[in-house]
């Protein structure tokens, strides 16, 4: 930028050629870019493609027919005249001794001289003061009318014209409102301000060869906001003649998904482009990066917020599928196991592990696999309240079963001993009565979590900043651990009498099958609760169906794989001697 007079830029120009610096786009004052005596200067092809703004050029009328008209006889005194037609005529006017020059014939005139003085071609300042004598004219017009005929009467200030203050021209000057004869129009703000207007100038090289000026675009402050400044159908020549606006490195605009940071050190126009952290986002209204809002995140180009993925353990992925692949097998073998006891019922192995209680136990199990699947697919009220009620009160069917084989277990050999009857205080009714107490229990537990503080879907938007996670909240951690400590509570008696009864006398004792049963499963759940908490997301459910098949696999292959190996690959030991063996003498049948 130049701001600087025209004698300083040649200078300057002069200076930047013999130092060969090129390629500089120069932005000039209205005090050069329009002055043409440095176009044939040394290095004025530096100054190729400068722009400036400057006032407006216009043609005033009958100016240079006036000018061409004068005459050093009309201005006797004026010793700026007589200098100015000696030099132009090459003559000595009569009152100046100059014996070089020839005396002036008087005849000279200036129609056929073409110079600056005569040259009206760049009327630029001299518009303004020609505005501005109309201006005033026309102010003290309006004081000679008072006020005009288009003002109010009441507004109306009438001054005597022979004696006219200038504070009476100032305050006439705001009501000032006219259009030259050329289209200009002529007004005061309230500030006393006339609208700015500017030309856009552009040194070209013409058709002729010369550097020269040209009007590439205007300013009128007095037109509307959008179209004050209006380019001109013209070509702009930038730095080295070239035709495309020349890109700035310190300058060069930062494309959308990226912000500025100022370069340390360097002009503050000098900035470097950084991508947008993720979850943040520019446009191309926006300088800085904005977050988006909580249910979006930013796309790879960090150009627009898109919806977050949302998350869950569903059917359509492999861990999903793995899983339930595991419980339909589940279901598949517990289904094979109660068709082999259902055809050998009849059998001694079958009989003497209590058939009721063991068909009930197939049933809690295939329960307990068929629950699992309610934690796959996208959670809503209902699964949400079922998932963990359902899972609850079936481990709990299904331990109360093995809780009263146990206890049939222990009561069966105690009986054997002479004039024992404890078997009539623990029948079939009792039996049945003690899987239903204890199951009623957990429901009863169920349906004060579920009426209280019910389990709920609900979207985590703190997990993970990219995805939403859909899960099941456990509306109160109280029920969903009071759900855990009662089936704990019950594996954990189941096991502690199975260990008591693991050497009681018999070919095959069922107490060392539930023993290690209740081992697998214990060891399942107490492994559970470290790994569920300290899983996010959808691994949380994957970690509690694991769980549940886990310890379902567990009684499953514990109680009932040997039962069925006899019945199917070894028939000769599924007989009451080979059960009962010689020290047991009592039929067991429940």
């Amino acid at each position: 930028v130049a701001f600087m007079s025209h004698r300083e830029i040649k200078i300057l120009a002069s200076e930047l050629h013999k130092q060969n610096v090129t390629g500089l786009q120069w932005i000039g004052s209205d005090a050069w870019i329009t002055d043409l005596s440095f176009a044939d200067g040394e290095g004025h092809s530096v100054l190729l493609g400068s722009l400036g703004f400057t006032v407006p050029k216009a043609k005033i009328p009958g100016l240079e027919e006036h000018l061409r008209q004068l005459h050093p006889s009309q201005f006797p005194s004026s010793q700026f005249v007589k200098d100015f037609w000696e030099e132009a005529f090459d003559c000595s006017l009569n009152d100046t001794v100059n014996s070089e020059r020839r005396p002036c014939s008087g005849t000279e005139s200036l129609q056929t001289v073409e110079s600056q003085f005569t040259d009206v071609s760049e009327l630029r300042f001299t518009n303004n003061v020609y505005k501005s004598v109309f201006a005033v004219a026309h102010a003290l017009d309006l004081i000679i009318k008072c006020g005009g005929d288009e003002a109010p009467s009441s507004s109306r200030n009438c001054f005597d014209p022979k004696h006219i203050q200038p504070w009476q021209i100032l305050q006439s000057l705001h009501r000032v409102n006219f259009t030259t004869v050329n289209g200009q129009r002529v007004y005061f703000d309230r500030n006393g301000d006339s609208p700015a207007r500017y030309e856009l100038v552009n040194l070209q090289i013409t058709a002729r060869g010369i550097m020269e000026g040209e009007t590439v675009g205007i300013y009128d402050a007095s037109f509307p906001d959008d179209q004050q400044f209006i380019m001109n159908n013209i070509s702009v020549v930038w730095a080295n003649g070239l035709l495309e606006a020349p890109v700035s490195e310190c300058s060069k605009k930062c494309l959308p998904g990226t912000y500025k940071v100022l370069q340390k050190g360097k002009p503050i126009c000098c900035h470097d482009c950084i991508p947008c952290p993720a979850g943040e986002i520019t446009n191309l209204t926006s300088l800085q990066c904005f977050k988006c809002p909580l249910e979006f995140w930013s796309n790879n180009q960090r150009d627009s917020c898109i919806p977050k993925p949302v998350e869950f353990l569903s059917y359509s992925e492999i861990l999903g599928m793995v899983l339930a692949t595991c419980s339909l097998l589940g279901i598949f073998l517990t289904t094979i196991a109660t068709l082999i006891f259902f055809t050998h019922k009849e059998t001694p192995i079958v009989r003497a592990n209590n058939s009721e209680l063991s068909f009930l136990l197939l049933v809690s199990l295939t329960l307990c696999f068929l629950c699992s699947l309610t934690f796959i697919g996208r959670p809503t009220e209902w699964s949400c309240m079922l998932r963990h009620t359902a899972f609850g009160m079936t481990f709990v069917l299904c331990i109360s079963c093995v809780l009263g084989k146990t206890m049939v277990v222990l009561i069966a050999f105690r009986a054997t001993r002479p004039g024992s009857n404890i078997m009539k205080w623990f029948g079939a009714p009792q039996q049945r009565l003690s899987v239903l107490a204890f199951t009623l229990i957990q429901v009863l537990i169920c349906l004060l979590w579920l009426t209280t503080s019910p389990p709920f879907p609900f979207m985590n938007f703190v997990l993970f900043e990219d995805r939403i996670v859909l899960q099941c909240d456990l509306g109160s951690a109280i029920g969903f651990y009071a759900v855990l400590g009662y089936i704990g509570f019950l594996a954990v008696l189941c096991f502690v009498l199975a260990f008591l009864a693991r050497k009681l006398p018999d070919n095959f004792n069922e107490a060392k099958c539930i023993t290690f049963s209740m081992l697998i499963f214990t060891s399942v759940w107490i492994t559970f609760i470290p790994a569920y908490v300290s899983s996010p997301g959808k691994l949380s459910d994957a970690v509690e169906i694991f769980a549940i098949l886990a310890s379902a696999y567990g009684v499953l292959f514990c109680i009932f794989l040997p039962k069925c190996w006899i019945i199917l690959f070894r028939p000769e030991q599924n007989t009451k001697k080979h059960i009962m063996g010689k020290t047991i003498k009592v039929d067991i049948q429940y």
